[in-house]
């Protein structure tokens, strides 16, 4: 079955609990608040979050700020809002990390889609140097990447 954020393809009043994992700020919170009131029970629960660079680890800060810099964002000028009218959230954060191949981890922030709308030829240029960045602080070439998960929960 297909649907989205703003219009789901599910049954009013037929869950306990609707979860949006990274997705929530691709929402119209105009259709979408509507919605997860429409298909969760009374009671039921919302909950979103978002995996976040953890910026207390030097390399990632200084990596996300370079990034801010190269596409010219407002360092933490954060997209990610919590819907209103849905009444309060509760909020955890939640920390985990994991080692993967640096080659893995540039080919993630590759996908991300201010890459994908830059094109190949400056998304190529931009990881050419972001890799000589890197290795030097990676001689493995392995590299634990370090997150903080917002965890956001609210009852409707």
């Amino acid at each position: 079955m297909r649907g989205d954020g703003d219009r789901l393809p599910l049954a009013t009043g037929a869950f306990d609990l609707l979860t949006y994992a990274q997705a929530w700020h691709w929402t119209d919170p105009a259709r979408s608040v509507p919605e997860a009131r429409r298909v969760l029970r009374p009671g039921g629960a919302l909950c979103i979050w978002w995996n976040d660079a953890d910026l207390t680890v030097p390399w990632i800060a200084e990596q996300e700020a370079r990034l801010a810099d190269f596409f010219g964002a407002a360092k933490g000028s954060g997209f990610r809002t919590l819907p209103r009218g849905l009444g309060a959230f509760t909020t955890r954060s939640v920390r985990w990390s994991r080692r993967i191949p640096l080659d893995a981890h540039l080919a993630n922030l590759a996908s991300h889609s201010a890459f994908l709308m830059l094109g190949e030829a400056g998304t190529r240029a931009y990881f050419a140097a972001e890799r000589q960045r890197l290795a030097p602080l990676f001689p493995d070439g392995t590299v634990e990447e370090s997150y903080v998960v917002g965890l956001h929960v609210t009852r409707v």
